[in-house]
């Protein structure tokens, strides 16, 4: 791809969800190797307000958890409001269409196998949580849960995204059970710690566990080690 860009030194795909390589380990990588400036360019559509403000809160957040070694960073504007974006999708799509593929009727689906995991992890998705970057959160959640092979490792884990789980407050939250516990103002090296101490080592994480106390409880103080000791 860079050598299709004459002004950029280097080019890489990642995603800003689940997908590996993830933004934040795409633009970890980056910083600190010399490059005057990084242009990240979302190809979203439509383009979400809420987007671009989970986009700069997650790059002040990343940034004050790996405080050094950043160039600047831009974000791209919307792409679709690009006078090149028509004729790009017109040469994307050209000759690539294709006939969807039916399933006659009467064809009975494949049998299921019930799984067999004991613990399950929901990350809220609701108004608080998705604004606080649940997306995120549940994105770098899923690749863990793929590269640690969480589904057969330890007790077996699966994953899902659920609507409001209440403590809007100490967004984003998620949830793990059996043991019910809640977790807030997750982010993705609390999400290396939950993993490798609770779902794998059978141990609550008291620096980011909220108990049930029978009082409304405010987010503690966001001061949380990092996960990969930089």
């Amino acid at each position: 791809m860079a050598a299709l860009l004459p002004d950029v030194a280097h080019a890489i795909s990642c995603f800003s969800e689940q997908g590996q390589p993830s933004l934040r380990d795409a633009l970890l990588d980056l910083r600190g190797r010399g490059f005057a400036s990084i242009l990240v360019v979302p190809l979203v559509l439509p383009m979400e307000p809420s987007f671009m403000n989970w986009m700069t809160k997650s790059l002040k957040r990343w940034q004050a958890e790996h405080p050094s070694g950043w160039p600047p960073i831009r974000v791209a504007h919307d792409i679709a409001k690009s006078p090149h974006f028509e004729p790009l999708l017109a040469a994307t799509v050209a000759g690539a269409a294709i006939a969807p593929v039916v399933v006659p009727d009467g064809v009975k689906p494949e049998a299921s196998l019930i799984p067999a995991q004991k613990r399950r992890v929901l990350v809220c998705e609701g108004g608080a949580c998705n604004a606080a970057g649940a997306d995120a959160i549940w994105g770098h959640l899923r690749n863990v849960q793929e590269r640690r092979k969480l589904r057969v490792n330890g007790s077996g884990t699966m994953t899902a995204k659920s609507t409001c789980l209440g403590p809007c407050a100490l967004a984003p939250v998620m949830q793990v059970f059996p043991e019910g516990t809640y977790y807030g103002g997750v982010t993705e090296p609390a999400i290396d710690r939950i993993v490798e101490e609770h779902l794998l080592g059978d141990r609550v994480v008291d620096d980011f566990a909220y108990q049930p106390t029978g009082r409304k409880q405010r987010l503690r103080s966001k001061s949380q080690p990092d996960s990969t000791g930089d």
